[in-house]
């Protein structure tokens, strides 16, 4: 019952992350919409799929590393895009940029 639960909390967060990714304004308010869609999401539903699955344990510890690798991978490269993006000279619509305070 909880893998159902899971599933379905995973596609709610999907489907939330896209009409983010729709509707933010500028590259960063994207990428953060894509980030937390694509690391809430997709680890909800690897962990569904590990308790639901009637698969042998070694194939439920793979969907398991799986999602712990997104936890720890996804911040790091959405950050890496938005420095890169920053970098290269796009602006965010935003009222306060504290990011150029840090970086002049």
């Amino acid at each position: 019952m909880i893998e159902y639960f899971l599933l379905l909390l995973g596609e709610s967060i999907m489907v939330f992350g896209t009409l983010g990714i729709l509707r933010f304004p500028d590259v960063y308010t994207r990428l953060h919409a894509a980030t937390k869609c694509d690391t809430g999401g997709a680890m909800t539903i690897l962990i569904a799929l590990a308790i639901a699955s009637e698969a042998p344990l070694l194939i439920k510890l793979k969907f398991l590393v799986l999602a712990f690798l997104i936890a720890l991978i996804n911040p790091m490269v959405s950050h890496a895009i938005a420095r890169g993006a920053y970098k290269y000279g796009i602006k965010p619509e935003v009222v306060v940029d504290m990011y150029a305070w840090d970086n002049p």
